[in-house]
């Protein structure tokens, strides 16, 4: 077994101790009414135990030896104290320990915080702090970015791997907690607007409105069908297409990372693993949808969805064509809504290309103007929503939770227009996100670390087209010295301590000025207008 000094330390739990006893019979009947994937997972487990329940680049489970693997992971960190309310992160790749860590916390009440793996060392120690997490779990990459981390570090840790499977192979089995669907379930960080990300709470109960409302999309999962998660497990979109499966049983396949570094690769597992079910971001599907005899391959995809950042007609069209016994949707929302808001399907992809769609499910949306009004069809106004997907609120944070339910409604910062149908346009993002290969990157943020360059007098950041990744960031300076302005690699240079590796610029353009208004705020659409094509 790998050793790691920090895992034999207990830390005590942010919530009062638990009396760790076993249902009664009654209890456990009562219990089983509970509407969140711990309960599906045990209800799996009773019925269909030798399933497979899970396929990733580690593991291949079935039901009842996932459920087994849970309860002991669960049982270890009820010895070291965890318990309910009790913040636990979790540092790493795409794998099924990661997926089983994630239920194990849940377990026993505690609240899962999942990390991105692509943050910087300084990151990590920001959301490790502003979360108080009392334990943790990393691969091997999370496991060396912790190490550059010290007081992230200090953080008990279970490092997937030799260390983890121990554990998770013990047959020990975790007492029993009774967890309310109206519980945290997790924390997902979301850039936002500002250089400190915000804890989005998320219940049990907000992620069954997200079962609910994914299986809307297209058919509910079945015993024959195979679901592949590709995004990021710490994404809210990774989760978002997690829950559901759990939820109707349905096997899931974890891609391993190399998928995305090799789309044959991907084409392959697809096939192996008879996958009926993906979502991808648009530039992933034009890129599958464009490998030599992809068509002749017969690939058993029947629900397709795409999201992040628009698709054109011209991808659309390769994916009706590569796929046609497909059904095609398109999902748009926030980490702040669990996330679907709004869906595009089928015909109306093509029909109403640009469109986000209309809401969803469980969602009712209004789009309004500065005063809170209705706007009228066609006009540009806010979009605020309601539903029980709508978060538990901001973490440590109650007046920006506050702020973002103002008049019973959240306000998501998006600008659309809504047309005569019904139909969703996005206009503008108004809290300056760029969207690049579908991650979502703090412009603000970006800002700040270039700023920071002393050869940097003033700077600004906006999304610019990428034939790649859609969106790219264009860091826009104004240098201190007109005559030695720095480089886009010594800007890069520089951030790349500050900020994750993807945040960095990629394209660089020096002014003498920027433009601001008279009260000195920076006016961004100007230099949309100036460099955003």
């Amino acid at each position: 077994m790998t050793s790691n000094p920090q895992t034999d330390a207990r830390p005590g739990p942010a919530a009062a101790a638990q009396t760790l006893t076993a249902p009664t019979p009654e209890e456990q009947l009562a219990l089983s009414r509970r509407l969140h994937w711990m309960n599906m997972l045990s209800l799996h487990a009773h019925s269909r135990a030798e399933d497979i329940a899970l396929t990733g680049p580690d593991a291949v489970l079935t039901w009842g030896e996932l459920a087994a693997r849970v309860s002991a992971v669960a049982a270890d960190l009820q010895e070291r104290g965890v318990g309910a309310g009790d913040r636990v992160f979790v540092l790493g790749l795409n794998s099924v320990a990661h997926a089983t860590a994630l239920l194990a916390i849940n377990s026993v009440g505690g609240i899962a915080v999942p990390l991105n793996i692509r943050s910087t060392a300084a990151e990590v120690e920001y959301l490790v702090a502003d979360s108080g997490a009392v334990m943790g779990f990393a691969d091997a990459m999370g496991a060396g970015i912790l190490a550059d981390a010290p007081e992230a570090s200090k953080v008990p840790h279970i490092v997937f791997g030799e260390q983890f499977d121990a554990i998770a192979a013990s047959e020990r089995t975790h007492a029993f907690v009774d967890v309310p669907e109206s519980e945290t379930a997790l924390i997902v960080y979301t850039s936002g607007t500002t250089s400190a990300p915000k804890g989005v709470m998320l219940t049990h109960l907000n992620f069954a409105a997200q079962a609910i409302n994914t299986n809307r999309l297209g058919p509910a999962g079945t015993d024959d069908e195979a679901a592949m998660i590709v995004v990021p497990l710490f994404h809210i979109a990774g989760l978002g297409f997690l829950y559901p499966a759990f939820f109707n049983g349905t096997r899931t396949v974890i891609a391993p990372p190399q998928a995305l570094m090799r789309i044959e690769r991907l084409a392959d597992l697809i096939e192996e693993e008879r996958v009926t079910k993906l979502f991808l971001v648009p530039t992933l599907w034009q890129a599958l949808c464009s490998l030599p005899g992809i068509r002749e391959r017969g690939l058993p995809l029947t629900g397709i969805s795409w999201g992040a950042s628009p698709a054109s007609r011209e991808t659309l069209q390769l994916m009706a064509d590569t796929f046609p016994d497909a059904v095609i949707s398109a999902a748009f929302g926030q980490t702040e809504m669990s996330p679907t808001t709004c869906a595009l399907t089928g015909e109306d992809s093509f029909r109403k290309m640009g469109s986000v769609g209309k809401p969803i499910g469980m969602v009712a949306a209004r789009v309004i103007d500065a005063e809170g009004r209705d706007v009228a069809p066609g006009e540009t106004g806010e979009i605020v929503y309601r539903g029980p997907g709508y978060m538990q609120g901001y973490w440590n944070k109650p007046k920006q939770t506050a702020e973002a339910a103002a008049g019973g409604w959240f306000h998501s910062g998006d600008l659309v227009r809504v047309d005569e149908e019904g139909f969703h346009y996005v206009v503008d993002r108004a809290k300056d996100i760029i969207i690049s290969g579908g991650e979502n990157i703090s412009s603000v943020e970006v800002e700040q670390a270039v700023a920071a360059h002393p050869g940097v007098a003033d700077a600004s950041v906006i999304g610019v087209p990428d034939p790649t990744w859609v969106e790219t960031p264009l860091a826009i300076i104004v240098p201190a010295d007109p005559a030695a302005p720095p480089t886009l690699e010594e800007i890069r240079e520089f951030v790349g301590a500050r900020i994750a590796s993807f945040k960095k610029p990629t394209r660089l353009e020096v002014v003498s000025e920027l433009p601001r208004n008279a009260s000195g705020k920076l006016q961004k659409h100007r230099l949309r207008e100036a460099f955003g094509s």
